[in-house]
């Protein structure tokens, strides 16, 4: 296992010199359907979910030499990173920015070796994103700019006066930058040590006097700022990110929002060939070591022998059920998803099961409206960048209101709207839908005002449910039409809406959620850290994605990479680490530096 492990290592480095072309996803479409037949024999693993987490973790053991089973529920692999089309547009539904790829940083080097050096990354333009507060009659907009030092100069240029703020702003942030990301190695320790080490680490108070991201976990993210100044426009500012995990400033814990605005620092990126293109590559290396990533494949069980053991799962095949067995289970589909429903009753109700339980909740539900515009980026004056939209600069307030309010009267007025458009975003975008244009639009919305009509045909729900999905799209119309004034009713082809119980039927979120478990400061206590691990407390049994590590792209890479860690005994985060200094090294050496 060391000697593979050597060479997968060391191959990385030929990946990252020489990038192959990408390939355009034509063939995603066409992933095999589940059937008992197409199941490889002598498995080594199954992994439940085909997002980040669960297919990044089947490549890194495929890489040495492990026969992996990727079960999917969905007919498209991918999970976030899938996308859908409608009358000719194809359309992204979770990847719209990814932070920390410059050549030789641990981040892309994992992703070129994942990918085997195919999948290219395009900059965003710089501004990458804007900040758009206030009502129609007095908008104002402020320009984010990524780069060490032009970032907090460009704030400054916004707000004459607020210097000492920002600069302290920033030495909080950078020092997060440097003692954070020793601390998420820290995180990664606690949930890959035996539990008696992590312990000691907690009890004894060591966690926190080496952890800067520990220390800092238990302070919201609207107490820190509001230490800084008064200037509510310029906490706005500070705070404006909080849509990319999902909680509101005042519940947000400062280690996970400084987390964010480190990731975005350096720039940030979009995939060539759109989202589909990062499972595109990554399916074949899977199926080159034996293993297969079958699609409408939904696994309705997780089966466990006498003693405890998990040894496979049951999958659904219409009325029939057809039972595929392995040494070993690794979910991708959520804590819950995974305790509440894949476990027998009996072993539900085990207290280590139900601690873990306990100190998790569900995030927020998830909204996103899709258009399909006429006219090219040029036409529409739409950039390679993001908006953040908020109807005013009180976000706690905006927030809570929004969502404590009854569902039609929050329909008419939703108070923070993501705008991004991928087509802009994609180079190869205007050769493949020439003429056409995309925007994807999130925002939040709670599953309980869908929930009513969460059992109907998803294709054909309630005509009170389709009133209820207009009022939401025309409320956000309006607020896109207005920031966008190109954008008119007369060019919008195609538009429709996703609410949280399309995502239950889509990417299996229990609530419909986007970025798993909840992430407000609870969620970052050392106890909890290393209580929910990837090792579950049934032999055999593991978790992968975000709810083993933090939300969205790399969260969930990241938590492949920690259950990778126990898998294989072997620390992969290091690996990483190393791995970019040595890979930076010899392209120096290359150059002639």
């Amino acid at each position: 296992l060391l000697m593979s492990l050597k060479h997968l290592f060391s191959s990385w480095i030929c990946i990252v010199i020489v990038p192959q072309p990408c390939c355009l996803n034509v063939l995603l479409p066409f992933l095999s359907g589940f059937v008992a037949s197409k199941v490889p024999d002598n498995l080594d693993a199954i992994i439940i979910g085909s997002g980040i987490g669960g297919l990044g973790l089947a490549v890194l053991l495929a890489k040495v030499g492990k026969k992996v089973l990727v079960l999917e529920q969905h007919g498209r692999a991918g999970g976030c990173c899938h996308t859908f089309t409608e009358k000719g547009f194809e359309f992204d539904v979770g990847i719209h920015y990814i932070g920390d790829l410059l050549e030789h940083k641990p981040f892309r080097c994992m992703l070129d070796h994942l990918t085997n050096g195919q999948l290219q990354w395009e900059p965003l333009e710089n501004p990458f994103d804007q900040v758009v507060l206030g009502p129609p009659e007095n908008r104002r907009r402020y320009p984010i700019y990524s780069g060490r030092t032009r970032f907090p100069e460009e704030l400054k240029k916004c707000f004459p006066g607020e210097e000492k703020a920002i600069d302290e702003y920033l030495k909080l942030v950078k020092v997060g930058a440097s003692k954070t990301m020793r601390g998420i190695w820290l995180l990664a320790l606690l949930k890959t040590c035996p539990v008696p080490v992590a312990k000691f680490l907690i009890y004894t108070g060591l966690v926190k006097r080496l952890s800067f991201f520990f220390k800092m976990a238990p302070r919201s993210l609207t107490e820190v700022v509001n230490e800084l100044t008064e200037n509510k426009e310029l906490r706005a500012v500070f705070t404006y990110i909080f849509g990319t995990y999902g909680n509101m400033p005042k519940d947000t814990s400062f280690s996970m929002h400084s987390l964010l605005v480190t990731h975005y620092l350096n720039g940030a990126w979009y995939p060539k060939g759109g989202a589909s293109e990062i499972a595109y590559h990554m399916i074949p290396i899977i199926e080159k070591a034996g293993g297969a990533v079958l699609v409408r494949a939904p696994v309705n069980r997780i089966l466990f022998n006498d003693a405890k053991e998990a040894y496979g799962v049951s999958v659904m095949k219409g009325q029939e059920e057809i039972h595929v067995h392995a040494p070993m289970v690794i979910s991708n589909a959520g804590i819950f998803n995974t305790y509440q429903k894949l476990l027998p009753k009996e072993l539900q109700a085990m207290p280590s099961i139900q601690e873990q339980l306990s100190m998790m909740k569900n995030g927020e539900g998830g909204l996103s409206v899709f258009l399909g515009l006429n006219g090219t980026k040029e036409e529409l004056a739409l950039k390679a960048d993001n908006y953040w939209i908020f109807s005013e600069n009180n976000f706690d307030e905006l927030v809570e209101n929004y969502l404590n309010g009854e569902r039609e009267e929050s329909a008419k007025s939703v108070p923070l709207l993501f705008v991004a458009s991928p087509s802009a975003k994609d180079p190869t975008w205007e050769e493949r839908s020439p003429g056409k244009s995309t925007l994807s639009l999130v925002s939040f919305a709670k599953y309980e005002w869908f929930e009513e009509w969460k059992d109907d045909k998803v294709t054909n729900r309630a005509p009170e449910y389709k009133e209820l999905k207009q009022a939401f799209i025309d409320s956000i119309l309006e607020v896109v039409m207005d920031v966008f004034p190109k954008i008119t009713r007369d060019k919008i082809e195609y538009i429709d809406a996703g609410t949280p119980i399309t995502n239950t039927h889509y990417i299996g979120a229990p609530k419909g959620e986007i970025y798993g478990a909840d992430h407000g400061i609870a969620r970052f206590s050392p106890e909890l850290n290393a209580t929910v691990r990837p090792q579950t407390p049934l032999k055999n049994l593991y978790l992968t994605g975000q709810d083993v590590f933090v939300c969205g792209f790399a969260g969930a890479l990241a938590g492949a990479l920690t259950c990778g860690s126990v898998i294989l005994n072997r620390n992969l985060h290091l690996d990483a680490i190393a791995l970019a200094k040595k890979t930076k090294l010899m392209n120096a050496k290359l150059k002639g530096e």
